[in-house]
């Protein structure tokens, strides 16, 4: 089980490989500038990228970002999203001076990939997925905003679940989480951004609202219980969770390029939480969460092999 015990420290060539695809994250902490830093922006640096270190499924290296040098650039960066009224991404691609633009975001390598269940318990979160799958297919069909918007809110349960249940035993036992539950609930606000993003597209209708509430308590519940006595096979359930989701903003992406969908101007909260062009329309925002959904992607499924290889520690290798 996670959260509980302190497994050996990974060392630094794995984490360096985990930490490959958030090359502005290591610059930040690396550069003799940031060591004049006081506490407090160190915190928030370290918070604002608390996901970085567990996202890296594949060792396939992003794209660099341009270095942030000095304190007050770094300053104005962080408090860019904290004067907007929004959270902090998952991702290193959306923190930057400069607004991303349509084809920054479809240079985000997403890398898609199916992972092949190899075990008995990856088989049974696999196929559970895709029983996921035919019931919102059924459903929704191509309606891909309300789709988002109904699945959001279920998307957006496994990490606060998941989260508090390594609270709880960290509390429990008095020891240290090894770095789970900050990760953890980051992407629990991620997916809730994305609810909020999509509630400023569309509205759900009431039998969709109905549905959000019947389901949450369900999924809620079962989840907590998958994840006592399962925790590797509930994020390989996330994992696969979030492929089939990339699947979707594929197709959603495509439905708007084929005039399907119109591309109608990008909320402002998207532009905001995304740091995206002012003139941003509705597949940039598409592109800038599918992004987000590859992140967990890779996460979870990082997560259930390192349950597997009790390699669980998530923190940082302390300073030499």
């Amino acid at each position: 089980m996670i959260c509980g015990k302190a497994f050996p420290r990974l060392t630094s060539t794995v984490l360096n490989q985990h930490c490959s695809s958030h090359s502005l994250f290591n610059k930040l902490i690396s550069t003799s500038s940031t060591r004049t830093l006081g506490s407090a922006s160190a915190a928030r640096m370290g918070q604002l990228y608390s996901y970085s270190t567990a996202t890296a499924y594949k060792d396939d290296a992003q794209k660099d970002h341009p270095e942030v040098a000095t304190k007050e650039e770094i300053e104005r960066l962080l408090q860019k999203h904290q004067v907007k009224g929004v959270s902090m991404p998952v991702r290193a691609e959306f923190v930057r001076e400069t607004p991303l633009t349509t084809t920054d975001l479809e240079n985000i390598d997403i890398h898609v990939y199916h992972r092949k269940p190899e075990t008995f318990s990856d088989h049974v979160a696999y196929r559970s997925v895709k029983l996921l799958r035919f019931f919102a297919d059924s459903f929704f069909r191509k309606r891909y905003v309300h789709r988002a918007i109904v699945l959001e809110t279920v998307a957006g349960v496994p990490g606060m679940v998941a989260g508090m249940l390594c609270h709880m035993r960290s509390l429990r036992r008095m020891q240290h989480d090894n770095g789970w539950i900050e990760k953890l609930l980051h992407e629990a606000e991620n997916e809730r951004m994305h609810l909020m993003i999509w509630m400023s597209v569309t509205n759900p209708t009431f039998l969709e609202r109905c549905i959000v509430t019947f389901v949450q308590g369900l999924f809620f519940n079962a989840y907590i219980v998958y994840y006592l006595l399962f925790p590797r096979t509930a994020h390989r359930f996330v994992g696969y969770l979030e492929e089939e989701a990339i699947v979707s903003y594929n197709a959603f992406a495509k439905e708007i390029q084929n005039g399907n969908i119109e591309n109608t101007p990008a909320p402002k909260v998207a532009i905001d939480y995304y740091n995206l062009d002012k003139n941003a329309r509705l597949i940039d925002v598409v592109y800038a969460v599918r992004a987000d959904e590859a992140a967990h992607r890779d996460a979870n499924h990082n997560f259930a092999d390192r349950i597997d290889a009790h390699k669980e520690n998530l923190s940082p290798p302390p300073p030499k």
